[in-house]
């Protein structure tokens, strides 16, 4: 799969995008430890933090020229 420059400056990959991907992977490990060993408290914490997004900044949106 071929992507020029210019179709990645079309749509750039924002940081809210990524910052909440990473926190759902973050809370999905955290939970999958919880129930290895047997912790509900570290589950419960895995579980809020895959739903709840941590910042209320909005993403910039590119418009094109």
């Amino acid at each position: 799969m071929d992507v020029s420059i210019a179709q990645a400056l079309e749509h750039p990959v924002s940081a809210q995008k990524t910052t909440d991907t990473s926190d759902q992977i973050k809370g999905s490990i955290k939970e999958a430890i919880g129930k290895l060993v047997g912790d509900p408290k570290v589950e419960a914490e895995g579980k809020s933090q895959q739903k709840s997004p941590k910042s209320d900044v909005k993403p910039k949106i590119a418009s094109k020229p």
